[in-house]
């Protein structure tokens, strides 16, 4: 092992950014089959910068159709930090602290941090039925309290999904109290969460992504385009996650059908070709690309179910591809990333065809953190357990808000 860190410290001292931070391939500093020497790097160019105890708010549930899996996230999150030493606090952002009976001074000393257990039911949460079930009942996505606890934290982690937390506007809110916060900021999080402003970025940017189509419509407009829009198609709301709001119609029939089904979610959504092959996920962490994870799904795609159910998918990482495949999903997720201008980490989701092409599918800024996500698997591929992460994600994001603020 002492042989491994001087390695590591030689490969630190070396790299431009001042850590030995690189995915790994084969026969190179950086590349041995357990990944040690990635992990310990990582952690090195974390604890560089002074890790410290610190008071954070887990800002997780929300009133999105991903409430329940950021709830799961954010209980998660909450727990490895507290683990970790830090005062961190779990706040549900649209219930706020209506059930929080001590004093807002003490709230970072409450037990285990206000977590209570969450589960992901099979279906997506009913926002009508939450947002009658809070006792404020006026029209604010933010409840009693939220926004005087974080003004009080060094840090907000966003552990939230979906389109309350990821496009842009809790970022703004806490660009706007001085608030650091995790994750990526507003302008690159708004960005991200439209899916045919991404698409636009990937086409920009040589990031092969399927033939599609940005869509405008009424109920009056759904036979037209039911006869001029190609099947098999893949239809997916803008701002959707979790694959809510996505079908995938193999008729003029049942594009039809899906395209007055969407309605309920809004009049804007991305059509685009269907492509058949394994469905490859991605994460970039700092500024590197992690393992990949192959998803074998039970259902016809990795749906919300498939995703959130014990059984649901086979979720392979790494993910057996050759190293030029893993390659080139990674080389593509890290140059959206990019072109994004996103920070701290991400998740980019593909098709790998026949072929061996993989094709672009969408990039999460706020992917899924549960102990058993696809980032917290990837991550610990190469040897970061679940609470280094967490505590690395909070890090690094400190440091990037430091350097937005110059």
């Amino acid at each position: 092992m002492a042989a491994i860190e001087e390695q590591a410290n030689i490969a630190f001292r070396r790299s431009p950014r001042g850590c030995a931070f690189f995915a790994c391939g084969g026969g190179e500093i950086g590349c041995n089959p357990k990944g040690i020497v990635l992990y310990y790097t990582i952690y090195k160019y974390i604890a560089g910068s002074g890790v410290r105890f610190m008071k954070i708010v887990v800002l997780a549930g929300g009133l999105s159709t991903e409430r329940n899996v950021a709830l799961t996230s954010g209980t998660g999150i909450c727990r490895a930090l507290r683990r970790r030493g830090h005062k961190a606090v779990l706040v549900d952002m649209f219930m706020g602290l209506e059930n929080y009976s001590g004093a807002l001074e003490d709230i970072f000393d409450a037990p285990d941090g206000l977590c209570t257990d969450h589960s992901v039911s099979a279906a997506a949460p009913d926002l009508e039925t939450v947002r009658r079930s809070r006792k404020d009942q006026s029209p604010s996505l933010l409840g009693q309290g939220v926004l005087q606890v974080c003004a009080m934290a060094d840090l907000v982690f966003l552990a939230l999904h979906g389109s309350c937390g990821e496009d842009g506007r809790v970022q703004a809110t806490l660009d706007l109290l001085g608030v650091p916060y995790t994750g990526s900021n507003y302008i690159s999080s708004g960005m991200a969460m439209d899916k045919s402003i991404t698409k636009r970025f990937m086409d920009a940017e040589g990031i092969r992504t399927a033939p599609w189509h940005d869509v405008r419509y009424t109920e009056a407009d759904i036979p037209a385009l039911a006869e001029k829009l190609e099947t098999p198609c893949a239809v997916k709301i803008v701002n959707g996650g979790s694959s809510i709001g996505v079908e995938l119609p193999d008729t003029r029939e049942e594009l039809a059908d899906t395209l007055h089904r969407m309605l309920r979610y809004g009049d804007h959504v991305v059509v685009e070709k269907k492509i058949k092959g394994r469905e490859i996920q991605v994460a970039v962490l700092g500024d590197t690309y992690l393992p990949a994870v192959e998803i074998i799904p039970k259902n016809a795609y990795f749906d919300y179910e498939s995703k959130y159910q014990k059984g649901g998918a086979v979720e392979i990482c790494p993910a057996p591809i050759t190293e030029a495949e893993w390659r080139q999903v990674g080389e593509m997720a890290l140059k959206l990333h990019k072109a994004l201008g996103l920070s701290v980490y991400s998740r980019a989701d593909f098709i790998l065809d026949e072929e061996g092409k993989a094709w672009c599918l969408e990039v999460n800024t706020l992917p899924g953190m549960t102990p058993t996500s696809l980032v917290p698997q990837e991550a610990a591929a190469v040897g970061m357990d679940y609470d280094t992460l967490c505590e690395t994600i909070a890090e690094e994001s400190l440091r990037v808000r430091k350097a937005e603020r110059l």
